[in-house]
């Protein structure tokens, strides 16, 4: 109970600021020096059901404030609805799902699955109902909360605009959880009492059931109109809401039952015609480079970006369905049992997903990518080109009094789903078959060329030898500066052309034609460096009571110095990298 019992201590602003980890006089200017009207930027949305949304964007000072708000009171509830839980095991922390840590649409649609009757209803106008006055009047009478008047005004004063909470503040939504929580308990006690499910998504509220008529205490339909119940209506309205007709229905098991925009007659699911049109889109993308998206009855050009969002929103609820499966479909497992490629394992929606990640990362890179071994070579190679920007301006424009520093390269970021769905990880090993298969996904996509070529950079060391012996059987495969003889000597190369937009730079080899590894370019002095009198070992195997590793070379005296350390070591591959860009450009 750290941070609710530190909000209900806090009597001043300075307090309340300290809290929320913003300066107090960055409060006191934002709340009484700026004027209101120039603290939020005001438009409008199409909603989904007709009708036009008003959003209220805050400023950047503003929603850093209201930001840090919402992390707080977050964390005051996660707190709270611990003790509960503790307390009563009975106690219900699962009503509301919106805007929640670790709630979603997904864990409000698995509430309802599999029920005989799903009745949706919707409140009107939902945040209009949160005046100045009511969200200061909760914080100072809530018994959880109980907080000095001050602190309530100021908090109030951060949350709310034009005396209401405004959809577009970061805090609003969490502020609304609040309130309304003592409507969820009301709810969910009377839906029980009828045999019914109740959880709440922001304003769409959802009550189901098992029975085979839905109960007409809580809602009835007579003549095509729905009337809700005496002691639904009442509690809705004690609470300051009112029913918003024209959305409310009742959906049944022999008809399709959907749920804050899922399906849910068996088990969680996207609409099948949302699923046809982002599959649709990703097919035109594939074949011609662009798709076209219906946006008020016409069509316009797609973004790449909100594509990937909507199939990244099918993998959420696809994944979501994988984890609750009985018994649990670990594919991992399955890959390290069978040593089955992870590709294989991939329903249809995955492979579509992990096409259209090939695309976006591979095919219609916007800026040439860079894939390294391991994470902390991304770190040492950002920090060399962020240092000797000066020298590259093909990698990075320099800081400067009118500009910020600007990358001009993209490094790839491993992570699961990438080791899932791209079978990429890092290690030679999975940059083996990434360049043993990169051909064979080339020619699936018939869009017009990639602009931008795709660099990988490895260490000149014994796990280059599988992928060596790969480029000496690819007749595509060329090593440049060409070498009379030496046609297929890729280690002693400037850089390797492998095939279409893909090359490989290796890391020079000793004088004497030795192995070396990307921590050999940097001096002696920098390899030398202890953190707590403990000394650097690049290798996978250390004596953690002497020596530390990679990751912590990489962030405590890499990252941590980049401004001082020589780099110069680095030269040569920075000059091998635009070698690359250079003869693609040529290429194209």
């Amino acid at each position: 109970m750290r941070k609710i019992n530190a909000l209900r201590a806090a009597k001043t602003k300075p307090e309340l600021a300290l809290l929320l980890g913003v300066k107090a006089t960055a409060l006191t200017y934002v709340l009484y020096v700026l004027k209101p009207d120039t603290q939020y930027s005001t438009f409008t949305i199409p909603k989904k059901s007709g009708g036009l949304r008003t959003i209220c964007s805050p400023s950047d000072r503003l929603k850093t404030i209201q930001s840090a708000l919402s992390e707080l009171l977050q964390d005051c509830l996660d707190e709270l609805t611990a003790v509960k839980v503790k307390e009563n095991h009975d106690y219900k922390s699962n009503l509301s799902h919106g805007f929640l840590r670790n709630k979603s649409i997904i864990t409000n649609a698995i509430v309802h699955t599999g029920q005989r009757n799903v009745l949706n209803l919707d409140l009107k106008d939902f945040f209009d109902k949160f005046n100045f006055g009511r969200v200061r009047g909760f914080f100072i009478s809530n018994k959880d909360f109980q907080l000095n008047e001050h602190i309530a005004t100021v908090i109030a004063q951060i949350a709310c605009y034009d005396n209401r909470l405004p959809q577009g503040s970061p805090c609003s939504p969490v502020i609304t959880n609040l309130i309304t929580h003592i409507l969820d308990i009301k709810l969910a006690a009377l839906a029980e009492s009828y045999s019914c499910i109740y959880s709440r998504y922001a304003d769409d509220i959802t009550f189901s059931t098992r029975e085979r008529l839905f109960p007409p205490k809580l809602m009835k339909e007579i003549a095509g109109e729905y009337i809700p119940g005496k002691k639904l209506r009442s509690e809705i309205r004690r609470a300051g809401f009112e029913i918003n007709a024209p959305k409310t229905r009742i959906q049944f098991q022999d008809s399709r039952q959907d749920v804050t925009g899922l399906v849910v007659n068996k088990k969680p699911n996207v609409k099948s015609e949302y699923w046809r049109t982002v599959k649709s889109q990703c097919h035109s993308l594939f074949r011609t480079g662009s798709f076209k998206k219906k946006v008020d009855g016409t069509f316009a050009d797609g973004n790449i970006y909100e594509l990937e969002g909507q199939l990244n929103f099918i993998d959420q609820v696809d994944y979501s369905n994988r984890l609750r499966q009985k018994p649990p479909l670990d594919t991992e497992y399955e890959q390290r049992k069978s040593n089955i490629k992870t590709r294989e394992l991939l329903s249809g929606r995955e492979t579509t997903f992990s096409r259209f990640l090939y695309y976006k990362f591979f095919y219609a890179n916007e800026k040439p990518t860079i894939i390294c071994e391991g994470k902390t070579d991304n770190i040492y190679l950002k920090s060399a080109i962020s240092s000797l920007a000066a020298n590259y301006p093909k990698l990075a424009t320099p800081k400067s009094a009118n500009n910020p520093y600007e990358l001009l390269v993209k490094f790839f970021n491993y992570n699961n789903r990438t080791r899932f769905l791209l079978q990429l990880h890092g290690g030679t090993n999975y940059l083996h078959t990434f360049i043993n298969d990169f051909e064979s996904h080339y020619d699936f996509y018939k869009a017009p060329r990639p602009k931008q070529p795709i660099i990988i950079i490895l260490d000149n060391d014994s796990g280059f030898n599988g992928i060596d012996g790969l480029l000496k059987g690819k007749a595509s495969a060329k090593r440049y500066p060409v070498a009379k003889g030496k046609k297929k000597d890729f280690r002693n190369a400037n850089f390797i052309h492998v095939a279409h937009n893909l090359y490989i730079v290796l890391t020079p080899p000793t004088a004497t034609g030795g192995h070396t590894a990307i921590e050999s370019l940097f001096t002696a002095a920098t390899l030398n460096e202890k953190v707590q009198k403990k000394t650097f070992n690049p290798e996978s195997k250390i004596n953690t009571t002497t020596e530390y590793g990679k990751e912590i070379f990489a962030k405590k005296v890499i990252l941590a110095n980049k401004k001082t350390i020589n780099f110069s070591g680095f030269d040569v591959i920075l000059k091998r990298v635009i070698q690359c860009m250079k003869h693609y450009e040529t290429a194209k």
